[in-house]
């Protein structure tokens, strides 16, 4: 099928996996179609998100499964993200993670040691945030006890909220707030909106105009003017049409009720 007018002005898309191409488990409708109808018009294609709860080999294992092909390459993940941030610190005196395993994998990775058992983790020099199902209030307890006792705060984004199936869960955000609240600190964040992780994927996709498609005017729209970037929203997330619409530093370019709608010729 062909592409829409919008996408065969651009060279290459970011897309937002959460709310974009997925909710939960679930596909959007159609999003099989519209990536492969973008590869089939020659624009280069990269996901990007702010869940870390999985690997990017992970993320290209389940977009496989959902009938979109992709590349290792083309997935810029939050947890990547903070892996680099954090392999350039001078300090090594250890970090308390909360979040996944895939997170922790990427802490330990860029070079620092996990101390999250034992009483060594409220003297950590670092404490990484990402939300994860298995958030408890020691966790947060830790955490607080390592930021007093002078530990930086780097975290995976401000998201309130993100979509699935049957409605919306409190993301890293709510945890973010929390703890910045315990301790009067502020927290590092590396995800959307910072354009890190838009600059990480233009450096993979080449030169060429790039638009950005996301569902959330605070993380997707917001980073991808942050990073000098088009962006576009699409309905099938967080945001409602009356939301998009009203939105004006910045405007997107384009509203669209999902991805398939945005890039698919009608």
């Amino acid at each position: 099928m062909p592409l829409s007018p919008l996408l065969a002005a651009y060279d290459q898309v970011i897309l937002d996996l959460d709310g974009c191409v997925w909710l939960g488990e679930e596909p959007t409708p159609r999003v099989s179609e519209a990536i492969s109808a973008l590869r089939e018009g020659a624009v280069r294609v990269a996901f990007v998100t702010n869940d870390s709860h999985h690997s990017p080999e992970e993320y290209v294992r389940k977009l496989w499964a959902l009938g979109c092909t992709a590349a290792l390459e083309e997935v810029v993940t939050v947890g990547s993200a903070i892996q680099h941030r954090l392999a350039h610190r001078a300090e090594d005196n250890g970090a308390f993670v909360i979040g996944s395993p895939a997170l922790i994998r990427h802490v330990v990775a860029s070079g620092h040691r996990v101390l999250n058992q034992g009483p060594l983790a409220e003297v950590a020099d670092v404490v990484v945030v990402a939300g994860h199902d298995a958030f408890d209030y020691a966790e947060l307890r830790t955490a607080t006890r390592a930021v007093l006792a002078g530990a930086e705060m780097i975290v995976s984004d401000r998201d309130r909220t993100f979509p699935v199936a049957d409605g919306l869960s409190p993301a890293t955000g709510s945890i973010v707030a929390a703890l910045e609240y315990a301790t009067g600190r502020q927290a590092t964040s590396v995800g959307k909106p910072d354009p890190e992780m838009f600059e990480t994927a233009l450096e993979r996709l080449g030169a060429g105009r790039t638009l950005v498609v996301g569902d959330r005017l605070d993380a997707d729209l917001a980073g991808a003017a942050a990073a000098g970037l088009d962006g576009a929203i699409v309905l099938s997330g967080v945001t409602s049409r009356g939301e998009a619409e009203a939105a004006s530093d910045p405007q997107p370019v384009a509203i669209a009720r999902d991805l398939a709608t945005l890039v698919l010729s009608s």
